[in-house]
C-alpha cells in the first residue's frame, strides 16, 4: 500500500522538529552560551565558558583574605586590581594581566584601564585596574579594587554590563555599600556579584563591613542566594538581579 507524498512529508517535519528539539535541550551550557562563575572569597572568582577561563583576583591568606583557602588553581587568564597580596597574588597558574591596556588572548578581548585604588585620587594606595571583557557572550565589569566614583569616561567605556563584579566592603581600598550601590544605579547592570564584604570566616582585624548596607541601599532590587557556584545564561533578563555568592 502507497502512503500518499504530503502524509510522509507531515511525518518527516514533524521527526526533524522533535530531533531538533531533543537535541537542542541536550546541548551542554558551555557550548550553548552563558558561564559558569566559581567563588573563592574576598574578590577571587572563577569564571569559565566560550572556550575560556578568568580568575579574578587570586588572594594570599592574609589580612581580611586570612583563613581562606587560597585559589592556587589554573586559568588561561588572571586580572588583577592591583598586586596588592589580597587582590593580586602571583599564585595561579595563567596568564597574569594587571596593567591597564588592551589584550588580547585567543578569543577574549580584554580592557583595562586607570582608576584610584582609594579615596583621595590615588595619593595614598596608589592606583587600580579596572576590567571589561566579553565571555560566553556576556559583557563583564569587574570593579573589584577601587573607591572612588566612576568619572564620565569610566561610565562610557563600561557602558551597560551584562554582569558586574563589585566590592562592596567599604576599608581604605574599596567602595562601601552606598558608594558600590551608587555604582550600580549609574551603570545598570543586568547582573551583580557583590565581593570583598565581612564574612564570618573573616577576622577580627578586618575593616570591612557585610554585605547589608549594599543590599539595603539596593532594596528595590531583586536578591538571590546561589551558593558557591552559579551559572549565567547569556539571554539575561533586562532587570538587575544581585546574586549573592557563599
Amino acid at each position: 500500500m502507497s502512503v500518499p507524498f504530503h502524509s510522509f512529508l507531515s511525518a518527516f517535519t514533524r521527526f526533524i522538529c522533535v530531533f531538533t528539539w531533543v537535541g537542542a535541550s541536550t546541548i551542554p551550557p558551555a557550548l550553548a552560551g552563558g558561564v559558569r562563575i566559581t567563588n573563592y572569597g574576598h574578590s577571587a572568582l572563577l569564571i569559565k565558558g566560550g572556550g575560556h577561563s578568568v580568575l579574578l583576583n587570586p588572594f594570599k591568606s592574609v589580612g581580611c583574605a586570612a583563613g581562606l583557602k587560597e585559589p592556587r588553581v589554573r586559568a588561561d587568564v588572571i586580572l588583577a586590581s592591583s598586586e596588592l597580596a589580597d587582590e593580586g597574588a602571583r599564585i595561579a597558574e595563567g596568564t597574569f594581566l594587571v596593567k591597564p591596556g588592551s589584550y588580547r588572548l585567543g578569543k577574549l578581548n580584554l580592557e583595562g584601564f586607570t582608576a584610584p585604588h582609594d579615596r583621595f585620587g590615588g595619593r595614598r594606595y596608589g592606583l587600580a585596574t579596572l576590567w571589561q571583557w566579553t565571555q560566553g557572550g556576556l559583557r563583564f565589569a569587574h570593579l573589584g579594587g577601587t573607591a572612588a566614583p566612576l568619572t564620565a569616561e569610566d561610565k562610557i567605556l563600561l557602558g551597560r554590563p551584562d554582569v558586574l563584579i563589585i566590592a562592596v566592603g567599604g576599608g581604605a581600598k574599596a567602595y562601601n555599600g552606598k558608594e558600590a550601590a551608587t555604582v550600580v544605579k549609574e551603570l545598570s547592570p543586568k547582573q551583580v556579584i557583590p565581593v570583598q564584604y565581612l564574612r564570618r570566616s573573616s577576622p577580627q582585624s578586618c575593616d570591612l563591613t557585610g554585605v547589608e548596607p549594599f543590599l539595603e541601599a539596593l532594596s528595590h532590587l531583586k536578591t538571590r542566594k546561589v551558593g558557591k557556584t552559579v551559572f549565567l545564561n547569556r539571554n539575561l533578563s533586562d532587570q538587575t538581579v544581585i546574586n549573592l555568592m557563599r
